[in-house]
């Protein structure tokens, strides 16, 4: 038995959202104005170092079908499939 003050251990942090993320979800984006979008993940592009990390996503926007390069820590949500 510790004679010391209690220590608290802090569970690990989850991974962000966009660890997840793969070609053919619906995401919703939330760009730095606090606009949001929901979009379809056409193509994933990882980082040099470590390719299995996502950087960017190519995504179509749900609501315009305008196709579009985004970073991938902008993705807030993963929608999921019914």
């Amino acid at each position: 038995m510790p004679t010391g003050p209690l220590r608290h251990v802090a569970p690990p942090n989850p991974d962000p959202i966009f660890h997840h993320v793969k070609a053919g979800m619906s995401v919703i984006i939330k760009n730095t104005d606090e606009t949001w979008h929901m979009a379809d993940v056409i193509h994933v592009i990882g980082s040099a170092k470590c390719p299995k990390v996502p950087l960017f996503f190519q995504v179509t926007y749900v609501d315009n079908h305008v196709t579009n390069w985004v970073k991938a820590d902008l993705v807030t949500h993963i929608v999921p499939r019914l």
